[in-house]
């Protein structure tokens, strides 16, 4: 009865969310306009981003089994596999926020049969790395296209761009000194909640199981590549899409400006409890592209609702295609998705 009520609430707080963005989106839009914009879009540029969008995809699963491969006994793992998982997950992610990343190392360790405990240790990981990596680009990012950013967020200041950096050492540091971590949560959680206290280690110890998987500095070289490799393919059909709107010509759109808008896909999906980041993403792309750009609002939302559409589109039906050839007919039930992992930061 406990597992079903927090089901309940959270499809209460994902339906409420979605219907609030969906209104805070179209408030002060004109309707027709925004239906004749989405209705003049180039389908050439929408199809040449579906390749790359897969291609991403077939990346992070090739990251998945560099980090993989060293904890399994046979020699190398099945990349077809691990993209059928990958592909499985993102298609859970938009049904239930979050749900994905429990099934993605479920559908993986059924099939291979490989202890689950390990895939999902390495998911934690991985999202660990992502946000590292969003952290970094968008400090490379900022050094160089700052004065953009401020006019979507004026309020900021400079010098504040140091708190990442501090998060990231910080996550560096509890990755290489454990003791650290421990000593950090037995000081300041354990006082006030031994129950936090609990699950904190326990999760602690999952991100130390995964992240002992990479051994050598070459498995780290790699995944670094890899995850810029990932994060740079993201960041091509969203420069398709400009040429698609024509934001190339009446705005003068770059590939820099679609870094810029990749970042903020990335924090909504970082922190959006809905499935798919639906409508919270296509708020914030939207903010952003009318602060930055000075697009209009029917203009910014029609870019953020197909450029959302296409990735959830083929997320679903590609995800949905190998959740039939996994034939599986059950995932455990009384499994709490959201306390064990809470990020995703894959757009």
């Amino acid at each position: 009865m406990k597992d079903k009520a927090k089901t309940i609430l959270r499809i209460v707080v994902s339906v409420v969310l979605i219907a609030a963005s969906g209104y805070y989106a179209l408030k002060d839009v004109n309707f027709s306009e925004l239906m004749r914009i989405v209705s003049n879009v180039s389908y050439f540029w929408i199809f040449a981003s579906v390749p790359v969008i897969l291609l991403s995809h077939w990346v992070r699963a090739m990251r998945w089994k560099t980090m993989l491969e060293p904890a399994l006994k046979k020699k190398s793992a099945s990349t077809w596999n691990l993209f059928s998982a990958v592909m499985i997950g993102y298609a859970g992610n938009c049904v239930l926020p979050r749900g994905g990343e429990f099934i993605r190392p479920f559908v993986y360790s059924r099939r291979e049969k490989v202890s689950f405990s390990t895939s999902f240790a390495t998911i934690i990981v991985e999202r660990f790395i992502d946000l590292i990596t969003m952290i970094f680009l968008f400090g490379v990012i900022f050094l160089f296209l700052s004065h953009k950013i401020l006019k979507a967020l004026p309020d900021i200041e400079p010098h504040k761009i140091i708190v990442p950096t501090v998060i990231v050492l910080g996550v560096m540091i509890v990755s290489f000194y454990p003791p650290v971590f421990r000593f950090m949560i037995r000081l300041f959680i354990k006082p006030f909640s031994l129950k936090l206290f609990d699950k904190l280690s326990q999760l602690f110890e999952k991100f130390l199981k995964g992240f002992a998987i990479i051994k050598t500095p070459s498995q780290y070289f790699r995944v670094t590549v890899e995850s810029l490799v990932i994060w740079f393919l993201y960041t091509i059909p969203l420069y398709f899409m400009f040429f698609s709107f024509d934001f190339h010509l009446s705005y003068s759109l770059n590939f820099s400006d679609a870094l810029i808008l990749i970042i903020v896909a990335g924090v909504s999906a970082t922190i959006a409890p809905t499935p798919g980041a639906i409508g919270i993403q296509h708020v914030m792309m939207q903010v952003a592209m009318v602060n930055i750009y000075g697009i209009s609002k029917e203009a910014a939302l029609a870019y953020a609702t197909v450029t959302h559409a296409v990735n959830y589109f083929i997320q679903l039906s590609v995800g949905g295609v190998f959740f039939m050839r996994e034939n599986i007919k059950g995932i455990p039930s009384k499994v709490d998705y959201t306390s064990e992992l809470n990020t995703e930061s894959a757009p």
